[in-house]
């Protein structure tokens, strides 16, 4: 996993609707990447509903926050429209996982993300970063919470 005080690494991927976003698009503002396995499984069903619900608080603490997975454009679109989730989800699909690699959330073994977080500064810098051990817990959006404090 990437670690605090590393440059963030740059990247450009498509959203849900195909369009590019890349990490200048955050600049001068906080960004929360949620890294997450897989679109529509029952875990990352819970976890982006979870993120959903506090998205306000994120947003008031200054922060933006998307999640990241090796799926497609159009299964994130369906993903989204599923879950009545406003959350941009970013595509890392091809060449699969290739931004999450830059971040360390890629795991080569299951050929998915991990579950994990980044938090990137308004400078491009990583503040703080968490990893689950297990694909079937869930990083907590209070771990969110005291990194945007902290930060």
């Amino acid at each position: 996993m990437i670690e605090a005080g590393a440059r963030a690494p740059d990247f450009t991927l498509p959203d849900q609707d195909g369009n590019p976003v890349a990490l200048g698009d955050f600049s001068g503002g906080k960004l929360v990447l949620a890294f997450y396995p897989l679109d529509f499984s029952p875990v990352c069903t819970d976890q982006l509903s979870i993120y959903q619900e506090v998205l306000g608080e994120i947003e008031d603490r200054g922060a933006s926050l998307v999640g990241v997975s090796i799926d497609s454009a159009y299964c994130h679109r369906a993903f989204r429209e599923q879950l009545n989730l406003t959350i941009p989800l970013l595509a890392d699909f091809h060449p699969k996982g290739g931004m999450s690699r830059g971040y360390g959330a890629y795991q080569e073994d299951f050929g998915t993300d991990n579950r994990s977080l980044v938090l990137v500064g308004e400078d491009g810098v990583v503040r703080w970063s968490h990893a689950e051990s297990s694909v079937k817990d869930i990083p907590g959006a209070n771990l969110i919470f005291d990194a945007l404090d902290a930060s």
